[in-house]
């Protein structure tokens, strides 16, 4: 199992979809009998100018399926880019919000009143019209607490969705929320009629309106796409067709980019980039994505804000980045990283201090503490393990190091059979405004359900700030509230981020012009050729 956005999707919602991994390879043979794309092709243009063949290199295997209402996986979000539009959509490389279904931006009519207008002749990949009632239906089917979307808990503020006609979408708020135009990018919008039949095989083969067709999906091998002829949209496919070869092991990534396998890889390791360098382009990019630290804060040990602070004042985050990430990450000062265009430093800043660490387990009463620390299997976070250790382990705190699949280590979280977990996390895909990513740690689903915080007072600060916030009017009076909630969350440490790296990406830059980096995981091939 890869690693997940931040492994956020509920248990009872991840069994019930996780058959349709299965049923997305049980698809491949047939659809690849079908006309799938050679891994030999050299990028030879076809007759309408697109260069044939995009091959690139992956970290993550198949988590999950493709609907985009539940989907947490790294890669087939990273594929959904592709695949689907929005009304609005996400920059893939600078995150700012741009039409995408929609001829324009959402327009506030009023308060709490907006319009959006579908583009003239959209077509979803069977090529059936998208209509106003296939947006309702995406927004509904995300609203509806019986399918548990993860996109749900950032549109709190929708009230009700209505098609005007076959080609506009009213959307009524429950309160004056002035971040919706760019927030409603967090739905894609899916075709009613393939979709409510039979969500599985929706799941396993998506159907949506973006520039590039699903083919076919093998887990840990590859996912496969061909352009979408009739799409006419702002970011028609460059390339005929893509091939996404599914590198889970480092090594193999930087084989397959040193060979010309592929064109482009993410994630390259840290130790491998000055290499790479030589033979092709290389760029690491500051991202909001943390290592964070959490606590059960059920366990009586960690109920006290002292001995979660302590865990962060102990460890040697310097060392960490210098050792571990070879310099690509930057101690986290503030909830989102000082590049943030919402950055707010925090009162509350974990230097490397062990005597104030053991100072305040004295004042906890904690004499010697031990715990069994969990660990996601990814690979820089592995090679973090080591060093947490031995930096607690110098302040008198004995942890035991379990590392194991993601999957595996939210079963045990989400269970409530864990102490302190280590991880990575980065909702930024989803958006990047402060609320988003604050609402994502600390408010519903991880507070109340993995780290036991929903009965303290300062969660329901944290609600109450955030909600209103939400309706602040001005943006001046937004960052103000959100600074707040970053000084209390970084003073309680139930959850909160060590660091936030940078994400090394290779690219031949001869072969795919106009080809960008992202700040968050994963490739994006939009406006992207093959040359």
């Amino acid at each position: 199992m890869p690693e997940l956005i931040s492994a956020g999707v509920e248990r009872r919602t991840f069994l019930r979809y996780t058959s349709a991994v299965g049923a997305a390879a049980a698809l491949t043979a047939g659809l690849a009998a079908c006309g799938g794309p050679s891994s030999t092709a050299d990028g030879a243009t076809d007759g309408s100018g697109r260069g044939d063949l995009i091959e690139a290199g992956l970290s993550y295997a198949l988590s999950t399926g493709f609907d985009p209402m539940i989907t947490s996986g790294a890669t087939p979000y990273a594929a959904n880019m592709h695949i689907f539009e929005g009304l609005v959509d996400l920059d893939p490389a600078t995150l700012v919000a741009r039409p995408g279904l929609a001829t324009e931006m959402p327009k506030k009519i009023n308060a709490t009143t907006y319009r959006a207008t579908l583009r003239e002749g959209a077509t979803f990949h069977d090529g059936s019209p998208v209509t106003a009632d296939d947006v309702v239906y995406s927004f509904e089917r995300i609203l509806d607490p019986e399918n548990a979307s993860l996109m749900a808990q950032f549109v709190p503020f929708i009230d009700t969705v209505k098609a005007v006609d076959q080609a506009t979408v009213e959307f009524k708020l429950k309160y004056p929320f002035a971040l919706f135009p760019s927030r409603v990018s967090v739905a894609r919008i899916v075709p009613k009629k393939i979709v409510e039949p039979d969500p599985k095989a929706f799941d396993a083969k998506p159907v949506g309106s973006g520039p590039y067709k699903f083919v076919s999906a093998t887990r840990e091998d590859k996912i496969v796409f061909e352009a979408y002829d009739k799409y006419n949209g702002p970011h028609p496919a460059k390339a005929k067709k893509m091939v996404w070869r599914l590198m889970s092991d480092p090594s193999a990534r930087v084989s397959g980019m040193e060979s010309g396998r592929v064109q482009a890889i993410e994630d390259v390791p840290y130790i491998d980039v000055k290499r790479l360098s030589g033979s092709a382009r290389t760029e690491s990019v500051q991202s909001f994505g943390l290592l964070f630290l959490m606590c059960n804060t059920a366990d009586k040990r960690f109920a006290d804000k002292r001995v979660r602070q302590a865990l962060h004042y102990a460890l040697d985050t310097e060392k960490i980045i210098k050792t571990a990430l070879v310099g690509n990450a930057t101690a986290a000062t503030g909830y989102v990283p000082a590049t943030h265009p919402d950055y707010h430093k925090a009162a509350t800043v974990y230097t490397h201090d062990v005597a104030k660490a053991k100072k305040l387990l004295a004042e906890a009463g904690v004499g010697t503490l031990e715990f069994t620390l969990l660990l996601t299997d990814t690979g820089w976070v592995k090679d973090i393990a080591p060093l947490v250790k031995e930096s607690w382990a110098a302040a008198g705190i004995e942890a035991t190091l379990s590392i194991a699949q993601s999957a595996a280590q939210y079963a045990k979280v989400d269970q409530g059979d864990f102490e302190v977990l280590v991880a990575p996390g980065d909702p930024s895909v989803f958006g990047n405004d402060a609320d988003l990513l604050m609402r994502w740690f600390y408010y519903g689903f991880w507070p109340e359900k993995r780290y036991g915080w929903s009965r303290s007072a300062a969660y329901k600060k944290v609600r109450q700030t955030l909600d209103k916030a939400a309706q602040a009017p001005d943006e001046a009076g937004r960052r103000k509230l959100w600074g707040e909630v970053t000084d209390l969350v970084a003073d309680e440490a139930a959850l909160y981020p060590v660091l936030h790296r940078k994400l090394p990406t290779a690219w031949n830059d001869k072969a795919l012009p106009g080809f960008r980096p992202l700040p968050t995981t994963g490739l994006s091939f939009l406006d992207v050729s093959r040359a």
